[in-house]
């Protein structure tokens, strides 16, 4: 971002009315600071995840092995690999969250047309 802005500031005024590098410039910059805001803001949802306790039902925290994939319930980062297996961290707003919260080992439910079943959960 300060690379950025600094670019910006030292390119000065547009040469012509068709010079676009100062605005091209400072865009990047208002994107970077976008993206760190939502890294932050991620950041602090991963904070809020007690590791000491372990989930007995599926809630925001939880780590859920069904028959298909893993997940990790927190904030939507996508495809996560850890140790040679992958896990997907999903957002509690997703609708496979709204379709298993609450839910137990054992459990069985139906999403997207496919049968599920949690075959553990912490």
């Amino acid at each position: 971002m300060n690379e950025m802005q600094q670019s910006a500031n030292e390119y000065g005024i547009p040469r012509d009315k068709y010079d676009s590098f100062k605005a091209q410039a400072l865009h990047k910059k208002d994107m970077f600071a976008k993206q760190y805001q939502r890294a932050l803001d991620d950041l602090v949802l991963l904070e809020k995840i007690n590791t000491e306790k372990i989930s007995e039902v599926i809630e925001f925290g939880s780590i859920v092995i069904t028959n298909k994939q893993k997940m990790i319930i927190a904030t939507s980062l996508g495809k996560v690999q850890l140790d040679n297996d992958t896990y997907f961290a999903i957002s509690p707003q997703v609708p496979i969250f709204k379709e298993i919260h609450g839910l137990k080992k054992g459990d069985k439910f139906i999403f997207n047309g496919n049968d599920l079943e949690i075959l553990d959960v912490f």
